[in-house]
């Protein structure tokens, strides 16, 4: 079917347009008859109705005749004599509404020259409708093939992240089971709790800054089993950041690393401060913690970042940003990013 006949709002759109199109026949009619306005409209308004519909011919034989695999004759044979038959039907249709209403037929040279002429722009509309809906649809694929390259890199970011977290927290219970028995079965309990929440949150695309901050809580306490007083915790979240989403699983390797690359590297430990703030529609959070500038790099350091990088850059594009360096023995992370509503971005997803 074709699209203008598919509602009949687009029909009667496409009705009024042929409103100055008859005025023009009319006033064609007018000067080459003695007829007067009125008998040339009773003239004209019947057979430009039927040649309205006839000028909608034009869309099945531009896709039977796509311009991409016609060749230039074959075109022009084709709409030469659709052209030179719908002209015949207009002026034939204009002339034997005349005869019809005893009315003196005008000559049907300027009739069918007009029809000639408004079925060929009629052509090129078509042409021009079916390579503008033929873009419309590559900018769709286009779009929904972008939306579903964004979604399986973060997935398979999240999934990256996962056995990140795990085997540094595994290696933690290794190293604290060789010292104290009771500590290391209290830290896999916490590990064991902490890990059921985490691949819960984990699933979902986005989750609560508050839901974040608590895991990020969560690992702190089973890292502390191990640390003892040598970690030491601080936190200064203004109100109403909590209720920002936030991707699952952003901060957790930041965590990690503040506690694996920063504080095990101190003898008597560190702080690690953690801050999150509103404005101008983002929140902002900072992670600070203590480090040991003249300790050798860890290998594999920097992984966390760039996927923590990575994952922002790949849902907010340009509106977030990270900035991470040391200064004075404290390393501080810098996350910014719009701050949007869970349910809202999860419904997105």
């Amino acid at each position: 079917m074709h699209p203008l006949l598919a509602t009949l709002r687009r029909l009667v759109i496409y009705l009024l347009a042929w409103i100055p199109i008859i005025v023009l026949l009319c006033l064609v009619v007018h000067g080459a008859t003695a007829l007067s306005w009125p008998d040339s409209l009773a003239t004209v308004g019947p057979a430009a109705l039927i040649y309205a519909f006839t000028c909608l011919s034009p869309w099945y034989i531009c896709r039977a005749r796509p311009l991409t695999h016609s060749t230039l004759s074959d075109l022009l044979l084709t709409f030469t004599v659709a052209a030179a038959g719908a002209g015949l039907i207009l002026s034939g249709a204009v002339y034997g509404t005349a005869v019809m209403l005893e009315k003196s037929p005008p000559p049907v040279g300027p009739l069918f020259g007009m029809g000639l002429l408004l079925y060929l722009l009629s052509v090129a509309f078509h042409y021009a409708g079916i390579a503008a809906e033929a873009s419309r649809q590559a900018e769709r694929r286009a779009a929904e093939s972008r939306t579903l390259a964004r979604e399986a890199e973060l997935q398979a970011l999240r999934m990256q992240l996962n056995p990140h977290f795990l085997f540094n927290s595994l290696h933690s219970i290794g190293a604290l089971a060789t010292m104290d028995g009771v500590r290391a079965r209290d830290m896999c309990v916490r590990l064991g709790d902490f890990l059921r929440t985490s691949l819960r949150l984990g699933s979902r695309e986005s989750i609560s800054l508050g839901e974040e901050l608590q895991l990020a809580r969560n690992y702190l306490d089973v890292e502390r089993v191990r640390f003892g007083d040598r970690l030491r915790v601080t936190e200064d979240i203004e109100p109403g950041c909590d209720q920002c989403a936030a991707p699952a699983l952003l901060l957790q390797p930041l965590v990690e690393n503040a506690v694996k690359h920063g504080i095990a590297g101190l003898i008597d430990g560190g702080e690690i401060r953690l801050a999150a703030r509103r404005g101008d529609g983002a929140v902002v959070i900072e992670l600070e913690n203590a480090f040991d500038p003249e300790s050798e790099p860890i290998r594999g350091s920097g992984v966390g970042l760039a996927h923590v990088r990575r994952r922002l850059e790949v849902r907010y594009g340009s509106d977030a940003s990270v900035d991470a360096g040391p200064s004075d023995g404290v390393y501080k992370v810098v996350l910014r990013f719009p701050c949007e509503s869970p349910i809202a971005s999860n419904s997105l997803a």
